[in-house]
């Protein structure tokens, strides 16, 4: 009985961790400004991209807005630095966050594991759909990391796909805010105007993979 208490307990947790990763980052509650404001008072120090990398991790792991650190990264630093600044700290936060919501659903994991969906989403779990995943504009990285500990998706398509769709999206990104030149205008900078062909290409490569398993199964 204490048992099953605790394993409730443990994916409740998760849920609400997600979800208020969800909601920060559906509200914009973090002010990119003002994180630019007191970055810029240490732009000089070397120490500045390893710190944005660990905030990164630790965000990330407990499904917090690690995304928001892409303000301060492009802000200060050249596309292609912010870019590798930014998929490291994802990377390994996602990592951190997989091995961590693996963790705490252990006992729920076994419950599910012989269902239909559970099977389906294992196997389909390939590498194309995470990457589709972290390619879309304003996705949450915490259902992707969160879901694929979850369903234990392997690592081996987990990490090069959290890799190579943080890095492109974020270089675009990158480039949009790195080429703002008023603070005033950073929140305006990213929309769906500029943002499109990253979204209508995770919206193809989606639908390509769902096409192909429906083909297989016919």
């Amino acid at each position: 009985m204490v048992k099953t208490v605790l394993s409730h307990y443990k994916l409740f947790i998760l849920i609400i961790l997600v979800c208020l990763g969800i909601t920060l980052q559906l509200t914009g509650s973090i002010d990119p400004e003002q994180l630019i404001a007191v970055a810029r008072q240490y732009a000089d120090h070397w120490w500045l991209a390893v710190l944005l990398i660990a905030i990164q991790t630790v965000l990330f792991t407990f499904a917090l807005a690690g995304s928001s650190l892409i303000w301060i990264a492009a802000a200060l630093f050249p596309p292609l630095t912010s870019t590798a600044i930014i998929t490291v700290g994802t990377t390994l936060g996602s990592v951190s966050a997989y091995l961590f919501s693996q963790r705490l659903s252990v006992e729920w994991t076994q419950k599910i594991k012989n269902t239909r969906i559970y099977k389906l989403l294992h196997k389909e779990g390939n590498f194309l759909i995470l990457y589709a995943l972290r390619m879309m504009p304003g996705f949450p990285h915490s259902v992707i990391n969160y879901s694929s500990g979850i369903l234990k998706i392997k690592l081996i398509n987990f990490i090069p796909a959290a890799m190579f769709g943080t890095a492109v999206k974020t270089y675009v990104y990158s480039v949009l805010i790195y080429k703002t030149t008023t603070p005033g205008t950073l929140s305006n900078s990213i929309g769906i105007s500029t943002v499109w062909p990253l979204l209508l290409l995770s919206l193809l490569m989606l639908a390509g993979v769902f096409v192909k398993h429906y083909l297989d199964n016919k």
